[in-house]
C-alpha cells in the first residue's frame, strides 16, 4: 500500500480534531537516549569550595524556558545541579545555576546548561544526537550566551537559591517541591529583557561533562 494511502486516515482526524476546536497536544517528555546515557547521561556537579556562599549546589533549583519554534510552544523545565532531563528529541543538562548576592547590582540569575538535539544533517542521513550548546545562559543578561538552533531556544528563568540572612520565600518553596517531577506546563514566551547597561561578569565555568556527539562525522 502507498505511504500516502497510510497517511491519509491520520491526516483526515488531524483535520477533524482541528475543526472540533480541540487544543494541540502538548510535548511530552521521554527516556534519556542511551547514546548520552552512556556517554556520561549526568551532568558533572562543580565540587563545593570552601568559599561557596549560600545553598549548597546540590540543593538549587533552576527553571529553564524550552521553545518550539516551529509550533510555538514553550515549556518549564525544573531541573536541580546534576540532572538530565529529555523534552521529546531535546536533551538538557544541568550542572549548576546562580545568582548574584543580594548587594549586588545589576542583579542577575544563571545556569551552566547543555543541550543536545537529535536531527540529521541531510535527509540520507540517520537521525543523531548532537550537542548544539555548553555554557552559562543569563536571565536578564541573554545576549552574553545564546542558544543558536533554528528549532529550539533554551533560556534561563529563576535560580531558586538563598543567601545567609534571607528567608526562603513561597515561590523558592514551590520551586524545590515540583523538581522531583517533570514540568511540562505549555505557556507562551515572555519577551527576552533588554541587556543591562553593565553586564555582570560570568561566573567561572564549571567543568563540562565530556559528551561524544552520536553518529559525527570525524
Amino acid at each position: 500500500m502507498a505511504r500516502g494511502a497510510i497517511a491519509a486516515p491520520f491526516a483526515a482526524l488531524a483535520l477533524l480534531s482541528a475543526c472540533k476546536g480541540e487544543p494541540a497536544p502538548e510535548p511530552q517528555e521521554t527516556g534519556v537516549p542511551e547514546a548520552i546515557a552512556q556517554t556520561g547521561g549526568k551532568a558533572v556537579i562543580p565540587v563545593a569550595g570552601k568559599d561557596d556562599y549560600g545553598t549548597p549546589l546540590k540543593e538549587r533549583v533552576a527553571t529553564l524556558g524550552l521553545l518550539n519554534k516551529r509550533n510555538n510552544l514553550s515549556q518549564d523545565v525544573v531541573m536541580k545541579p546534576g540532572e538530565t532531563r529529555r523534552v521529546g528529541n531535546v536533551v538538557l543538562k544541568l550542572a549548576s545555576c546562580e545568582r548574584t548576592l543580594p548587594w549586588e547590582a545589576p542583579a542577575d540569575e544563571g545556569a551552566f546548561v547543555q543541550v543536545f538535539v537529535q536531527d540529521r544533517a541531510t535527509a540520507q542521513e540517520k537521525l543523531g544526537w548532537h550537542k548544539i550548546f555548553s555554557g552559562w545562559l543569563f536571565k536578564n543578561s541573554p545576549a552574553l550566551n545564546v542558544v543558536q538552533h533554528p528549532v529550539y531556544d533554551v533560556w534561563v528563568k529563576k535560580c531558586a537559591m538563598n543567601f545567609p540572612g534571607e528567608e526562603a520565600g513561597p515561590a523558592d518553596a514551590a520551586s524545590a517541591k515540583s523538581a522531583a517531577k517533570a514540568s511540562g506546563t505549555a505557556s507562551a514566551r515572555p519577551a527576552a529583557s533588554p541587556s543591562a547597561s553593565a553586564t555582570p561578569a560570568a561566573p567561572a565555568a564549571p567543568e563540562e561533562d565530556v559528551v561524544e556527539e552520536a553518529n559525527a562525522p570525524d
